[in-house]
């Protein structure tokens, strides 16, 4: 499990987290809502371990959270880089040999769910067709935790549905948790199992939406419009 105790986290002039304690088991689809600047992307890197806690404790399977854990997490986020003269499936491959659980295969598949053309230069992609690589690379690795921040930001509308319904095919949730931030909040609703509500760097609310959805009879977009007022 991912563990987090009274987490925070300063930066000179501001406090991204504030007294920050949850705990996500295996197996489970959690969304990471809230405004922009409430943490959410910090929040991911504290878990990935590619930012440390200025207070608190964070542990990935009983283990503090360090550079260490990426041998346990895959971890996208908005501004990941790649090496723009490789071809789509020379950063497969390139990820490949950087990661012993990468499975090649898979990411042929998803490639290929993500309508991605190998042979393309990165350098020539979209904004989109860059985030659609970004989940390829994510989701073939084969490791308890998938990390991705705002994974669906530059898609189509008109196929992010079809994408995000994909993506979840490819996480297996006896062995696996995929944990992502994401400002569209209804696309997502119905794919996860709970989530975490962020405001200013303090945690709102952390509930299965099930739950939500019978004791207060609401949405999580309608009950962040009241949360959030």
């Amino acid at each position: 499990m991912i563990q987090m105790t009274n987490v925070t986290k300063k930066y000179v002039n501001q406090i991204a987290l504030q007294d920050i304690s949850l705990t996500i088991p295996i197996g489970k689809i959690i969304g990471i809502v809230g405004e922009n600047g409430s943490g959410k992307s910090t929040l991911l890197k504290l878990m990935s371990g590619l930012s440390l806690p200025t207070s608190g404790s964070v542990t990935v399977n009983g283990e503090t959270a360090n550079r260490r854990t990426g041998k346990v997490v895959s971890y996208s986020s908005e501004s990941s880089l790649f090496y723009p003269i490789f071809t789509v499936r020379e950063a497969m491959q390139f990820q490949a040999s950087q990661f012993a659980d990468f499975n090649l295969a898979k990411a042929e598949e998803i490639m290929k769910l993500m309508r991605l053309d190998p042979h393309m230069k990165i350098k020539s992609l979209s904004k989109g067709n860059r985030g659609r690589l970004q989940i390829v690379l994510t989701l073939a690795r084969e490791v308890p935790y998938i990390l991705m921040d705002e994974p669906l930001s530059g898609l189509d509308p008109m196929i992010r549905d079809s994408i995000v319904k994909g993506m979840i095919s490819y996480v297996d949730l006896k062995f696996q948790t995929l944990i992502m931030t994401s400002h569209e909040v209804a696309e997502i609703e119905t794919l996860i199992d709970g989530f975490i509500a962020l405001k200013s760097g303090s945690l709102v609310k952390m509930a299965d939406v099930e739950e939500l959805h019978k004791s207060e009879a609401l949405r999580i977009e309608d009950w962040m419009k009241k949360a959030y007022v």
